[in-house]
């Protein structure tokens, strides 16, 4: 499984979310195949991961991407971890 994190521009926030969410991922102990990048929103397309990854700013335009899950707060590690295990868990991959 793959899964892209999107911002505006494809560069800091989005790389930090990135690490945040390996960080989360192997908590999580999730299966070795689960990786994680990173993108912009404007290049990222639904053939290029099976879930995405973006904050509240982005939610209306993400949704074209398929599988979304959209952070109150970037910043936020408890949360970014809460919703992916929720996400993976409804997606039966943990």
């Amino acid at each position: 499984m793959k899964i892209l994190v999107v911002c505006g521009h494809g560069l800091g926030s989005s790389f930090m979310v990135e690490m945040n969410a390996q960080e989360a991922l192997k908590n999580l102990q999730a299966p070795s195949d689960v990786t994680v990048e990173h993108s912009d929103i404007m290049t990222a397309s639904p053939d290029m991961a099976d879930l995405f990854i973006c904050g509240r700013d982005l939610e209306e335009n993400a949704q074209r991407l398929g599988e979304v899950v959209v952070l109150d707060n970037i910043l936020d590690k408890e949360e970014l971890q809460t919703k992916l295990e929720e996400k993976l868990q409804a997606l039966n991959i943990l």
